[in-house]
């Protein structure tokens, strides 16, 4: 599988990375026997970039990531998680999440997520989630997180340093103000929601900054061949705007030889600027599918043309 750098460092990842918020329960019930599998069927298609958060399950998906990935050579894969969020006792045995954006705050997360991973370094921190709905965190995130990062990063204990959020205003502002490496887009860069291209794409071809890709089938409607009023968009039921819109795109992806999720996967990996496409997984057969949509030879032309019939051929030139 190709690999590409990540913005100005030396960290490499492939062009598909495994998002790991379902080994933290996310939709259901994971454990450690079906972490080892969705992890051994990414190595073996040659993944190599793993991302996992605390946020994930309060801390589940890091450890049972760290604990899978002991099983192959350290050298060999780029691993991310992410700071803002601590982990602190809660009601019980279930500890709770609390935002802290502050420098002693991130360089704590990043300390005690090596403690659940089980690992002594991770390659990429990634700011989780700053928005401009808390502006206190917000702010810290950008003139206390982000530097605390840089000087990690200036100093060998990460490799490369981001952000990753849907919030666009967020990660337009970060590209502005910071020296970051990455952004991770949540949603925003996808057949259904092109907002990253008006400012963002521009912005990070610019200054050198590389892009995660990630929720590239809107939490599910990109994601089948046919969508229904069944399918979810942003977790919630479509709107039968955009319902009409998924149609839309899934009758002309059919035209053009292609089913929607590979139309999908294939316009997520387009950009020049897009570093990894990161995707989720429940089960090995879905890590199995996702790899035959984005190894897949795809013809040029064909690709041109079914861009053009969706509207969406600007965004790519």
């Amino acid at each position: 599988m190709k690999q590409h750098q990540v913005g100005h460092s030396t960290v490499q990842v492939t062009e598909l990375g495994l998002g790991t918020a379902q080994l933290g329960d996310l939709f259901e019930a994971a454990d450690q026997a079906l972490a080892d599998a969705v992890i051994a069927a990414a190595w073996d298609q040659g993944i190599r970039y793993f991302d996992t958060a605390p946020h994930y399950g309060v801390g589940r998906s890091e450890t049972r990531v760290g604990l899978s990935l002991q099983a192959y050579p350290r050298a060999q894969y780029t691993l991310s998680t992410k700071v803002g969020r601590l982990l602190v006792p809660g009601p019980g045995d279930e500890p709770v999440r609390q935002t802290d954006y502050t420098a002693d705050g991130v360089l704590r997360s990043l300390e005690e997520s090596l403690q659940r991973l089980g690992l002594d370094h991770v390659d990429i921190a990634l700011i989780h989630d700053p928005t401009d709905s808390s502006p206190q965190d917000y702010e810290d995130a950008v003139t206390k997180a982000a530097p605390a990062l840089s000087k990690a990063r200036d100093e060998g204990l990460i490799g490369a340093y981001g952000v990753g959020t849907r919030d666009i205003g967020a990660l337009n502002r970060f590209v502005r103000q910071t020296d970051l490496d990455v952004v991770m887009v949540a949603g925003r860069m996808t057949l259904l929601c092109t907002e990253a291209f008006d400012e963002l794409v521009p912005a990070c071809a610019e200054r050198g900054v590389s892009i995660f890709n990630s929720a590239i089938f809107n939490t599910g409607i990109l994601a089948k061949p046919q969508p229904s009023p069944a399918s979810h968009f942003e977790y919630e039921a479509p709107s039968p705007e955009i319902l009409a819109r998924a149609i839309e795109l899934a009758e002309a992806s059919q035209a053009h030889g292609l089913t929607l999720p590979e139309a999908a996967m294939a316009f997520a990996l387009a950009p020049a600027t897009v570093a990894s496409v990161v995707v989720g997984a429940s089960k090995p057969s879905q890590i199995e599918r996702s790899v035959e949509w984005a190894t897949a030879p795809r013809d040029p032309a064909q690709l041109g043309a079914l861009w053009q019939a969706m509207g969406l051929d600007g965004f790519l030139a």
